[in-house]
């Protein structure tokens, strides 16, 4: 629990400093035993070759005057007899002295190796080096000086004099007399002792320098490395604050930091969308509720009125006439709430995926042919036109005639071509009554319409596009990858249906709520033009049930286009002969051209037997909500340029 404590700036600056201090001073180890080593195979060596020297010669060093020295000033020597008893040397004068070579220090200090005592071999072994230790005489002027007062070049005699010592005892023959005995010769360590400890002495200052040094880096590096997850910590902060538009700053992504940079982003991004979405879809159940309570309100109050009326005025005269009138009212009000509610209960149902059956063969023209004629019926004065929906190229709104063309759907005067496709004929014919019921409410009785439907392969799949909101940017990205599909001759297939009115129209600011439940830009909702301001929410929830996407765009010139985008559920396959190469993509206006003439025609899938037609008349009170100048929704002929 104490070590979790730690932060992990310090946890990385104490890990580089164990890791230094342990490898300069395993470095600082090896190197000492490997240099004492060295160094005491080269004395062993060196002390061999003399001894053997020594030996071969041993009656010429039994002849020297015991008085001088034995001629090796380094070398401790010493001559012991068979008996292991020190040989004594007597010189011309008759003086005798032990046969001993002992070197002279400086100051007169004396070192000798510690060996068995006359007479006695002790623990050595003939023919071998051994360590002892060293036996050390001071002078009268040395040993009564305290070590603070005496210089550093006697205090580094003395150690050397310390220092231990090697020797090596041999056997020795004297051939002339027949005499044999031990030779012991040695040399001190000092020196080596003192090469030992200075390259230590080295080491260790040139590791100290080495830990400090990477230390101090080590900790600039981590603190340098850790910034990032500063930043992170103080966006996470800002972020716990309430402030969800914060992000982490990019770095690369084959980083570390980068990576879980790029991660948090991404999650941070989804969060905010998440909580946004929540929020949007508070707001919406908010007002949902409160547009429900006075959408059902109004029927209720209506009912409730006219039936105490009736009470009030029963015991009149007249008063038949007037119940009549009253239970006239309270059964049109009580068919407006049971409409509302049948909308709201199919709404309920879409939203939980109940309510529709997607495995039905649909003969998508039928449904639009026979919408088409309930809006002649009631608007015998309205032209309405039919034909194609095929992807062409124009100038845009205002722009002089050298200007690059956009791509868009256009609308080719001509029959309505044969469209079948799998899904809910029940709920597609709602979605296409719902909006010519809404042409016929909302537009003046005169006014042209054109209703076209096509067939397009676009590559995008239709889980994405069922994903798409209902908005321009949504359309734009199906007419580009329907441009990218004509370039590639593989994607999906889908059904297009527009229809283009020529009505008053909705403002940009408004077109983006069209598709809301009960949105309307009357503020009192009289709905004095009837409808319950679900219908274009039905047509947008069942659209998206097919994994479809509709839109309400402008119309060029003024009015209303809907444009429902509905996948065919078949693939388009490349051609079989790959051996040609692939043109390279050209101009907008070439490409609607080749739209137009290569747009494939769905065959029939087998004899279809159409629903009965629901007339427009009879569904008046069901359609979409209203489009006066105020609901929204994108363009669709022409759109905005694509990139």
């Amino acid at each position: 629990m104490l070590f979790e404590k730690v932060p992990l700036s310090t946890k990385l600056v104490v890990i580089i400093f164990v890791l230094l201090f342990t490898g300069t001073g395993t470095i600082t180890f090896a190197i000492r035993q490997m240099v004492s080593g060295y160094l005491i195979d080269r004395l062993d060596n060196q002390l061999q070759s003399q001894t053997q020297m020594v030996v071969n010669n041993i009656d010429k060093f039994s002849q020297q005057d015991p008085t001088n020295s034995l001629g090796m000033t380094n070398y401790f020597i010493q001559i012991r007899d068979s008996n292991n008893e020190i040989k004594i040397l007597r010189d011309a004068s008759g003086n005798m002295a032990a046969a001993t070579s002992i070197p002279k220090l400086k100051y007169d200090i004396v070192s000798t190796p510690l060996l068995p005592v006359s007479g006695s071999s002790g623990n050595v072994s003939l023919g071998t080096v051994f360590t002892t230790p060293a036996y050390v005489e001071l002078p009268d002027s040395l040993r009564s000086v305290s070590s603070d007062k005496l210089t550093n070049e006697q205090r580094e005699v003395i150690a050397n004099a310390n220092a231990s010592w090697r020797v090596a005892a041999l056997r020795w023959v004297d051939d002339t007399n027949g005499q044999y005995g031990v030779l012991y010769i040695g040399l001190s360590m000092g020196d080596q002792m003192s090469t030992v400890q200075t390259i230590t002495e080295y080491c260790l200052m040139v590791g100290v320098a080495i830990v400090v040094l990477g230390v101090s880096i080590g900790s600039l590096v981590v603190s340098h490395t850790l910034k990032p997850l500063k930043r992170i910590e103080k966006t996470a902060a800002k972020i716990a604050a309430g402030d969800l538009s914060q992000r982490v700053p990019a770095m690369p992504e084959n980083t570390e930091v980068g990576s879980l940079s790029a991660s948090l982003n991404a999650m941070l991004y989804r969060i905010e969308s998440s909580f946004h979405e929540q929020e949007a879809t508070t707001e919406k159940m908010k007002r949902f509720v409160s547009d429900a309570s006075h959408e059902l309100r109004t029927p209720l109050a209506a009912i409730h009125g006219y039936a105490e009326l009736y009470k009030m005025q029963r015991e009149y005269p007249g008063a038949l006439e007037r119940a009549d009138e009253a239970i006239g009212h309270i059964e049109k009000s009580s068919t407006r709430m049971t409409v509302l509610v049948e909308d709201l209960l199919s709404l309920a149902r879409l939203d939980e995926g109940r309510g529709i059956d997607l495995t039905q063969q649909v003969n998508l023209t039928s449904i639009v042919s026979d919408a088409t004629e309930d809006l002649h019926a009631l608007d015998p004065d309205r032209v309405i036109g039919t034909g194609r929906v095929t992807l062409s190229a124009v100038l845009p709104q205002g722009a002089p005639e050298n200007a690059r063309k956009v791509p868009c759907l256009a609308f080719t005067a001509g029959n309505l071509p044969d469209i079948h496709l799998t899904g809910d004929t029940s709920r597609l014919r709602q979605v296409i009554t719902n909006i010519i019921g809404n042409v016929h409410r909302y537009t003046p009785g005169d006014s042209a319409v054109q209703v076209a439907m096509g067939t397009l392969t676009a590559s995008i799949t239709p889980n994405t596009l069922g994903r798409m909101p209902s908005t321009d940017a949504s359309l734009s990205r199906f007419i580009e990858a329907v441009q990218v599909a004509q370039g590639t001759q593989t994607g999906h297939d889908y059904a297009v249906v527009q229809v283009v009115d020529h009505g008053p129209g909705v403002p940009a600011d408004k077109r983006s709520q069209v598709f809301e439940r009960f949105y309307t830009a009357d503020p009192s909702r009289a709905r004095e033009k009837g409808g319950t301001g679900l219908g274009l929410s039905i047509a947008q929830s069942v659209t998206k049930a097919h994994k479809g996407l509709i839109c309400a765009t402008e119309t060029p010139g003024g009015g209303l286009t809907f444009t429902i985008v509905l996948p065919l559920g078949t693939v388009s396959e490349p051609p079989a002969d790959r051996t040609q190469p692939m043109k390279t993509k050209k101009s907008g206006w070439s490409l609607g051209k080749k739209a137009a003439a290569q747009q494939p025609q769905a065959p029939a899938q087998g004899e279809m037997v159409p629903a009965p037609a629901a007339s427009a008349a009879s569904s008046a009170n069901r359609t979409a909500q209203p489009r006066q100048a105020g609901p929204g929704g994108d363009t669709s002929a022409p759109i905005t340029p694509l990139s």
